[in-house]
This record gives structure tokens, sequence and C-alpha cells, in this order.
């Protein structure tokens, strides 16, 4: 008999704590007002005409004059490289910036030989910029009267003047070498590039004029002061570095110095010895 009073209480209370919040309600048979969130005519006609403004300028900016390229800025690129960009991402010139394709454009002065990475961008109103890295050549191939630059992995860059570039070593080829601009050196000449790309990044105290391979090994004929002799192409940067350090040592009538033990560099006074 408890339980069940306690049961009849219990369902009392739960009755009790509900609560309903009805709708508001304005005057008996009022409708719900919408029409108040409705734009007007009026503010749909602005709209639209705002929409189709700028549809409009945006059509004239790309078939007009107003974003049109009229300068090309090429960065990061030296002179001889920068003049093969221009001519190349110079086809643009006229065109909307609105309307030119950037990644067209990069796959284009990517395949320079030259290049070695691009990205361009558009600076409005109007300039196209080119942010350029060039490859980094190493040497001169020299073949009878013809010359090229070469990097570090052998890629031919850019056909050059004999006789100019006078600041890069030189690789003489003979004249049954066939030499393709884009293209690489024979296999044989990649100990070659690789050696003198290693003395530039060492950063040598002392210029290379060329390289020779003797029995496979390496030797930097330097414009001044000792050969060096590296042994077999391996460690290169290890060798150089160890020849950078060693070479202001020397006595002014070294004749080589053999850094092909890079932990145990000789040096002698005759090239025979």
């Amino acid at each position: 008999m408890a339980r069940g009073r306690t049961e009849r209480g219990s369902r009392r209370r739960t009755r009790a704590a509900s609560v309903v919040v009805p709708f508001p309600h304005g005057e008996p048979g009022d409708r719900l007002d919408l029409v108040r969130f409705v734009p007007s005519g009026r503010s749909l006609a602005l709209g639209f005409a705002i929409v189709a403004a700028v549809l409009a300028a945006y059509w004239g900016a790309r078939v007009t004059s107003v974003f049109a390229v009229a300068e090309v800025d090429v960065q990061g690129a030296p002179p001889a490289v920068e003049r093969d960009v221009r001519v190349v991402a110079g086809k643009a010139l006229g065109t909307s910036l609105l309307t030119v394709d950037p990644q067209a454009i990069e796959d284009s002065v990517r395949a320079l030989p030259s290049v070695a990475g691009v990205s361009v961008d558009r600076a409005f109103p109007h300039t196209l910029v080119v942010k350029v890295a060039a490859e980094r050549p190493v040497a001169v191939a020299r073949r009878a009267d013809s010359a090229w630059l070469v990097t570090g992995a052998g890629e031919v860059v850019r056909e050059i003047a004999v006789g100019t570039e006078r600041s890069y070593p030189r690789l003489w080829l003979r004249k049954d070498v066939a030499v393709r601009l884009g293209g690489r050196l024979p296999a044989s000449f990649a100990p070659a590039t690789r050696a003198l790309e290693a003395a530039r990044i060492v950063r040598l105290p002392r210029r290379v004029k060329g390289v020779r391979t003797i029995d496979g090994d390496l030797i930097l004929v330097l414009r001044r002061g000792p050969e060096l002799r590296l042994g077999g192409a391996t460690d290169l940067r290890l060798k150089l570095t160890v020849a950078g350090r060693v070479l202001p040592l020397l006595e002014h009538d070294t004749a080589y110095l053999d850094v092909g033990v890079p932990e145990r560099p000789v040096a002698g006074s005759s090239l025979n010895s």
C-alpha cells in the first residue's frame, strides 16, 4: 500500500516538474509574419546588379589591357640565363594577367638547360614575376672550335664562344665526342665534373685550371701552385677539404699534393717523387 502511494506521488512530482513553453501568438487569428524576412524586390534587383557589375568587370579585365603584362621581372638568374628566360616568358607580354597560365610558363622555362627550377607569380597590375634557380656550371668543355658550360653532373647547359668564361676549368674533348645542348657528357667525364663541383663547394684557396685522369686517378691542375692528386673518385669533398687546409702550409716549390688517402696527405717537390 505504501509502495503504491509512493509511486503515485513520484508521478505527480514528475508531472509537476514538466514545463510547457507556448509559442508566442499575437491576437487570436493572427498569422506568423514571415514577410519581413523576405528581401524586397528593390534589394534583389540591387544584388543582381552588383553581381552583374562584378562579372562584367572581370570579363572586361580579361579581354582588355587593364591588367595586360607589360613587364617580365626575372629574379635569381645570371645575365646569360636571364636573357633566355626573358625570351620564353616574354611571350606573355600583352596578355592579361588573369589569363596567364603560370604552370605553362614554368614548364617552358624549366625546359631550358640552364634552369634548375622556376616559379611564376602575378604582380598586379602589369608585372609577371619569374623566380629562377639556375644550374651551376663547374667547367667549360672544349672540342675543337666549340665550347660549352657543363655542370657537376656533366649536363651541357649552354654553348659559349671559345675563349670566354675563363674563370672555369677546362675539359678537353676529342673531336669524335658528341655534345648535345641539354644532354650530358659521356660517362667517362663524370668523375672529373664531380671533382670540379666538389672543389667549388669546398672553396679551394687556389683556382683550378683543368683536370687530368691517369689510370683512373684524378689530378686537378691549379693555376698557381702544385697539382692535386685525388686518387679515385671517392670521398672527393673530404679530400679537397684536406687539400684546402694543407695548401697554405706548403713551400712555394712544392710540385704536388697527394690527398688520395686524406688521413695522410703527402707533398713533394718533384712530380716524379
